[in-house]
């Protein structure tokens, strides 16, 4: 039996390449200060529209994740140590681009004791004593469970902390194996209990296999958690080597599903065909 071939990829993913004197000086400036972005690594979409606004995520401790998850396009593998300067540098390019919010990532480094936490820690405290009011984002991997290093994290108080869920439950097997879904949702809510005016935000995608029950299953689980803010988008292939979508919603889909987890009681919505976890992170939207 021959297999079903990969649905076709409507016009309303098709984006425009990054170009304009903002995206100059925004490649120039973390080019200077030796810092890599998840626009970059993971192939963001976005990339162009946040670039030209002269805004960028960064990704934190090393290209190498210690993971590789399926639908990633981070580079899996050994990392190097984490880097002592790099949070200073951080800080320094978030003066220079005149950031009023700065969305921090980072691989997954389950070489480290504390998963990358201080290095975390290291980055908000760079960040609060070189800026005036700029306001911070971290989007933290599972730590591999270890609740003292969240602990930590949260009492650094960054405005939002995220973590993303990413999928359903039911599709982790495939496409997260070395992540549990039940850890996630368990730092979220240890998240919420230890800093319960910070602002919990996750994300998953839609497009591998999962039905809309399951998300909103997932949406129920998220707002028990605490988290307030969420963000779904549709799951887009970085490369022929990674799974192709199984399903491309039309808009029309996360409209409705925006509507659900309002009805649940989220605060902030973001859903949309090209959304991601930091698309318009830190406005109003």
């Amino acid at each position: 039996m021959r297999p079903i071939p990969p649905p076709v990829r409507p016009p309303w993913l098709k984006v425009r390449a990054p170009s304009g004197e903002n995206v100059e000086k925004v490649t120039e400036v973390l080019r200077r200060y030796g810092l890599r972005t998840v626009c970059r690594d993971a192939r963001c979409p976005n990339m162009g529209e946040c670039w030209e606004e002269g805004t960028a995520t960064v990704l934190i401790l090393g290209d190498t994740c210690t993971r590789g998850c399926a639908f990633c396009s981070v580079g899996a593998g050994t990392p190097r140590p984490p880097d002592p300067y790099e949070p200073t540098r951080v800080a320094w390019a978030a003066v220079e681009l005149g950031w009023k919010h700065v969305v921090v990532t980072s691989v997954t480094r389950d070489d480290l004791p504390d998963g990358g936490a201080l290095q975390f820690v290291q980055v908000v405290k760079e960040i609060r004593k070189r800026t005036g009011n700029t306001s911070v984002e971290l989007l933290v991997p599972d730590f591999g469970g270890n609740w003292g290093a969240l602990r930590k994290v949260v009492a650094a108080l960054p405005d939002v902390l995220a973590h993303n869920v990413e999928t359903v439950p039911r599709l982790y097997p495939e496409f997260r194996n070395k992540a549990v879904y039940m850890r996630s949702l368990e730092l979220l809510a240890r998240a919420h209990a230890y800093g319960p005016r910070i602002e919990l935000k996750s994300g998953l995608m839609v497009g591998l296999g999962e039905t809309r029950d399951e998300v909103v299953s997932v949406l129920e689980d998220l707002f028990s958690a605490g988290v307030r803010s969420v963000t779904m988008g549709q799951y887009l292939a970085p490369s022929r080597s990674h799974p192709p979508a199984r399903e491309y919603l039309p808009v029309e889909a996360f409209s409705s599903l925006a509507d659900t987890a309002r009805e649940i009681g989220f605060a902030r919505v973001v859903a949309g065909p090209l959304v991601r976890s930091s698309y318009r992170a830190g406005t109003d939207m």
